[in-house]
């Protein structure tokens, strides 16, 4: 996942947009892409300011979210068991989607 640019570019070609430059002049002008000038524009057009939109993902959502009341209760059986024992090959995504829930161990 890229980056956001800083907040400077960005109010500066919504400065220069309000003065009436096209957004594809505006962009050439602070020496960014069309294509990202033409993503700003809609952006000021949407929001009216400037600012990068968040760039992490939703936390709600996981692929294990249907087997989250069979994994629960497969812990409740047996708590000791580590989560290597639990996941086998896929012990990296059972990790992250337990981690997620508060389960370290």
């Amino acid at each position: 996942m890229s980056v956001p640019s800083s907040y400077a570019p960005r109010a500066r070609f919504q400065h220069l947009i309000e003065e009436g430059s096209s957004r594809h002049a505006a962009a050439l002008r602070l020496k960014v892409t069309p294509s990202l000038g033409a993503r700003w524009s809609l952006a000021i057009r949407c929001t009216v300011q400037a600012s990068a939109a968040p760039q992490e993902r939703s936390r709600g959502k996981s692929k294990l979210d249907p087997y989250r009341s069979y994994l629960f209760g497969l812990i409740d059986q047996d708590g000791d068991r580590t989560m290597s024992d639990w996941a086998g090959a896929r012990a990296d995504a059972l990790a992250r989607f337990l981690r997620k829930f508060g389960f370290t161990y």
